[in-house]
């Protein structure tokens, strides 16, 4: 059974690093060349790289990373688009004899990828058009107000900002007249959080990092202060000037929203910008915490003090 290592935690828990380190430990060890496939759903885009903190060419080392830069935020990529490209990938990965080590936060793409995911019909162009038509003229509470009355539980999931799942619901049950929460519920009960039963023959040793949230909160905050020393806002004046709109949806993504904002004279100076752009973070890393708190089985690390602790279980796992 083909040998996987996942590195997971919130944002800005130092996963790239120790990810970079660990494949050249693991090279060292075993002789065997070992790549590194993302799973963060910002390092798709090839335009954003500042307020990913996407590593460069430089911090990779020389290790090959995939699953960055693949797509435009012009075309936004969902889970189901990551599992067809990422699943072929990792296959073919493994048939070279290298190993492979999936790195990112985005906890829901890691569960579609390894526990596959429950999938609403395909939307004729009619029922599309009428579901969006309805939220451009009415916005989303109108979306709500159509889920109130045909998929409620929808509703008790998902955020009221959720533009995308929430029309999803209500295209899903004008298609069908039945509840996607349906399909959910009985995807649930195929123990979801579970990661020692998965949809491919695939052996993991999964690696969480996390940290105390004191120390967590001062590297969000000097992470966020570097973003703009490193050029965030030159990073949009660019994209502005190459013909986008700072409408596509990977640009609705913390730093960047803050940032347009920013611009737009929402903010009184950056300060006051940074700041917000750190309350947003801290927040997303506890929903990322909630979410990887409840898979099994997993190792949990400090990335601060645990290094060697992750070299020997990596080395165990392989040897």
């Amino acid at each position: 059974m083909n040998k996987l290592i996942i590195i997971s935690g919130p944002t800005a828990s130092g996963k790239t690093k120790i990810s970079i380190e660990l494949a050249d430990k693991i090279m060292s060890l075993t002789n065997k060349s070992c790549v590194i496939v993302n799973f963060d759903s910002l390092l798709f885009y090839k335009e954003i790289s500042i307020g990913t903190a996407k590593p460069n060419i430089s911090e990779r080392k020389g290790i090959p990373h995939y699953m960055i830069d693949i797509e435009s935020i012009k075309s936004p990529m969902n889970a189901a688009d990551f599992i067809k490209i990422g699943e072929k990938l990792i296959k073919d990965l493994m048939e070279k004899d290298q190993y492979v080590i999936l790195v990112g936060g985005s906890a829901f793409y890691l569960r579609a990828l390894l526990k596959g995911m429950y999938e609403s019909v395909t939307p004729s162009v009619e029922v599309k058009e009428k579901i969006d038509q309805i939220f451009r003229e009415q916005g989303i509470s109108a979306i709500i107000d159509y889920l109130k009355l045909n998929d409620p539980e929808s509703l008790q999931n998902l955020h009221p900002n959720d533009q995308y799942r929430l029309t999803r619901a209500a295209i899903h049950f004008e298609m069908t007249k039945t509840k996607i929460s349906d399909l959910k519920i009985n995807h649930d009960s195929n123990l979801p959080y579970d990661f020692s039963q998965i949809i491919h023959p695939w052996n993991i040793l999964h690696i969480y990092l996390d940290l105390p949230r004191e120390q967590h909160f001062e590297i969000i905050k000097n992470r966020t202060e570097k973003m703009f020393k490193d050029g965030l806002l030159i990073e949009i004046e660019r994209l502005v000037a190459s013909g986008f709109t700072l409408n596509e949806k990977p640009l609705g993504s913390i730093g960047y929203k803050e940032a347009i904002m920013l611009k737009n004279g929402h903010f009184q100076n950056a300060t006051e910008c940074m700041e917000r752009i750190a309350i947003s973070t801290r927040q997303l890393a506890k929903s990322q915490r909630t979410f990887f708190n409840k898979i099994t089985p997993k190792m949990t690390f400090n990335p601060l003090t645990d290094q060697e602790k992750i070299f020997r279980c990596v080395e165990q796992f392989l040897t």
